[in-house]
């Protein structure tokens, strides 16, 4: 029982002993949490029972990780993360664990319970721990309206929040409905009405943006100065700095969301990414081609640019070998296109020193051409489990921070090299990132970005640009400064441009809803019910002391905001229709695996929502460019939330032989909501190869 108790138990130890009191909400919602646990354990036999304590230990351990990685515990939205193996294999390569003391005491206490059977509790006892558990949770819900100014993480142990946020989405009352043109002025256009800091257009030709992943502006010494911010646990990027001495700094610059994909979309297509863990808005872009094209790399590519996109990761992951074509690269490299091999295992990609080094050749074969030139780096090191050999791990507080040192170096070399390639005196570059890895000093780091810019004209803009910018001012400020037409559909600032008025800003982190007014109130709610709201002059930084419980209906009207941002691009079609092949030739493995089903999609038809009421139709064609003598059959598998639904009829594939074509057709229809839906198509055969003539998916919301 005392073994069973502790395993139950060890979060709100383990909080207690890093936090103390501090955090006494928290340790309400870690016991009552791990009673109900304990108490649900001891209504199953022993082996159930195990299963059970495993269930815990694994996902207790998960949560704090991800909490460890971005600041930010696991919603139920991000289930099918939880669930691909793919995912899951890469992120926790090597055990590289950021908390390995919760972990290790939940395991071995889970291994010593699994010897040990337990007696069941006396009916009477069993009642009264429920009583218990109910108190508890009246009063961690109280206490945490009371003082939801704390942080998520300082109020909930992780499954409760987990389960919190899922019964938020189950029981939601009905949303009140917005539209586009319900938004403030400053959430649907483009905003040039600043003084421009530069005599006319720039001068630069070529255009290079790099993403950094997940790094805030915390690690640049004078970004995190100007925000009053201290370095983290002693952490700076002063290679990158002392190569950037010219630079233009915005301290005051936010990521409006988690992942990647949704980070890259905001960068370059100047539009909020969603608000929510929806269908990215990359992925609404391939069946929107009108909006696909005022993305910024289409816009430059229309006005005679070569552009390009290389990233250190395999591209096929959130389909970013549909989305990065879609939107104007013409040339689209990932892993594939680098030569030199990592010095040390890393499962996501290639290192940040591989990749720059290549980056830089990549650079001078667009300079020998003589054209102007866009390209768009995006680096993976940074990601967990990071990219960071043992040797120089265990010289730093993590391997987070330790990985933020090699990434340091490798751009402080990489902006030497271009400076003395001179790339840079006709290059406009800019360094940002796709999201933001947070810190564990303030839940708002989770929204802050990085915003240094060089160019040409360095002597006419300032060291440190005042005002509020984010991911979204990226293409406005590249398109405003070659002088190029802004499309009516992007929104955004110019980093080129002085304004005197306070500006909209929203972000989406952290699991808390963040607004920015243009008269300079900040309102933070979360789906737990709280919205607060006070005067404060940016979405960022350390929150007011006058920031107090927002009036009644004011948090509804903030989530209608977001949902009518988040829908902009599919609120007008009854019929919405995506499509994920255009040609492409796939290869296929000579033997498919269980575990291989996410790693060899041929497809990236993933984490889609049906609106309730709505039709889907999905069609598939697919031609055998070269199959073995018994011939190529696809199969399908139809995923929600990662687990196999396996309510929806849907014909078999045919056998294909080379030179023959063949598909299937079905349509289902969606009573409710469904979302984080996912097509996995695959194929097996030695020497095997499918062309994807179609895969569409459509969306009829007019139902029948």
């Amino acid at each position: 029982m005392l073994i069973l108790s502790i395993i139950c138990l060890a979060p709100m130890f383990w909080r207690l002993f890093h936090q103390g009191f501090s955090e006494s909400i928290g340790l309400l919602s870690d016991g009552m949490t791990g009673l109900m646990v304990f108490l649900t354990a001891l209504l199953f036999p022993h082996l159930l029972r195990v299963v059970l304590l495993l269930l815990w230990a694994m996902f207790q351990t998960g949560a704090w990780e991800l909490f460890g990685a971005m600041q930010r515990f696991p919603s139920w939205e991000d289930f099918h993360y939880l669930a691909d193996p793919s995912f899951v294999e890469k992120s926790a390569s090597g055990l590289h664990l950021t908390f390995p003391y919760l972990a290790g005491g939940l395991f071995v206490s889970l291994a010593l319970a699994s010897f040990f059977p337990v007696k069941r509790l006396s009916k009477s006892v069993f009642m009264k721990g429920i009583v218990l558990s109910i108190c508890l949770l009246a009063i961690q819900g109280y206490l945490s309206r009371r003082y939801d100014n704390q942080s998520l993480a300082a109020r909930y142990n992780p499954l409760h929040w987990f389960v919190r946020d899922a019964a938020s989405l189950a029981f939601q009352p009905a949303p009140v409905i917005l539209t586009e043109a319900d938004l403030p002025p400053g959430l649907r256009h483009a905003d040039l009405n600043g003084t421009s800091l530069l005599a006319g257009k720039g001068t630069a030709k070529n255009v290079l943006i790099v993403a950094l992943e997940g790094i805030p502006g915390l690690y640049y010494p004078e970004i995190h100065k100007a925000m009053g911010v201290p370095a983290s646990e002693g952490v700076e990027m002063t290679h990158m700095a002392e190569s950037t001495p010219d630079a233009m700094l915005i301290p005051d610059f936010v990521a409006h969301s988690h992942q990647t994909i949704r980070g890259e979309y905001a960068i370059l297509c100047g539009d909020f990414s969603k608000l929510s863990n929806e269908t990215p808005k990359a992925f609404e872009l391939l069946q929107n081609p009108e909006r696909a094209a005022d993305c910024l790399p289409a816009q430059m590519a229309k006005n005679g640019w070569s552009t390009h996109y290389l990233q250190a990761a395999n591209l096929m992951f959130m389909g970013k070998d549909r989305v990065m074509p879609a939107i104007g690269f013409q040339h689209v490299h990932g892993i594939e296109w680098f030569t030199e091999p990592n010095p040390y295992e890393f499962p996501w990609g290639v290192i940040d020193p591989v990749f720059f080094r290549g980056a830089r050749k990549y650079i001078n074969e667009l300079q020998a051409d003589g054209k102007p030139w866009m390209l768009t780096l995006l680096t993976v090191g940074t990601h967990q489990p990071y990219a960071a050999p043992d040797e120089i791990a265990k010289k730093y507080a993590s391997r987070k921070l330790a990985t933020v040192a090699i990434l340091d170096d490798a751009v402080g070399e990489f902006v030497e090299g271009l400076r003395r390639d001179g790339v840079l005196k006709d290059t406009l570059v800019i360094f940002t990132c796709d999201e933001s890895h947070g810190s564990d000093m303030a839940d708002w780091m989770s929204c802050w970005g990085l915003g240094v810019i060089l160019a040409p004209e360095q002597t006419r803009l300032p060291r440190i640009k005042q005002g509020t910018f984010g991911l979204v001012d990226i293409s406005a400020s590249v398109l405003d400064y070659l002088g190029l037409k802004i499309p009516e559909s992007l929104i955004g600032r110019s980093f080129f441009r002085d304004y005197t008025e306070p500006r909209e800003m929203m972000a989406y982190t952290s699991a808390k809803l963040r607004w920015h007014t243009a008269k300079d109130q900040r309102y933070e709610c979360t789906k737990d019910g709280s919205c607060r709201e006070g005067h404060a002059g940016s979405i960022l930084g350390y929150a007011p002391e006058n920031l107090e419980p927002a009036p009644e209906g004011d948090g509804d009207r903030f989530w209608a905001m977001a949902a009518a941002m988040d829908h902009k691009l599919t609120s007008q079609k009854d019929v919405q229709v995506m499509k994920f092949a255009g040609g492409e030739i796939r290869k296929l493995p000579e033997k498919l695996l269980p575990e291989s089903e996410w790693s060899e999609n041929l497809a990236g038809a993933q984490y889609l929502n049906f609106p309730a009421g709505s039709k889907v139709h999905v069609s598939i064609r697919v031609k055998a460019v070269q199959a073995p003598k018994e011939g190529i059959q696809l199969k399908l598998f139809i995923r929600q939330y990662e687990i196999l639904t396996g309510n929806i009829p849907f014909p078999e594939f045919p056998v294909l032989h080379t030179g023959e074509e063949g598909g299937i057709e079905f349509d289902f229809e969606n009573p409710k909501d469904k979302k984080s839906f996912s097509f996995h198509l695959v194929g097996e055969g030695k020497d095997a190869s499918v062309q994807m003539l179609e895969f569409n998916v459509t969306i009829d919301r007019r139902g029948k």
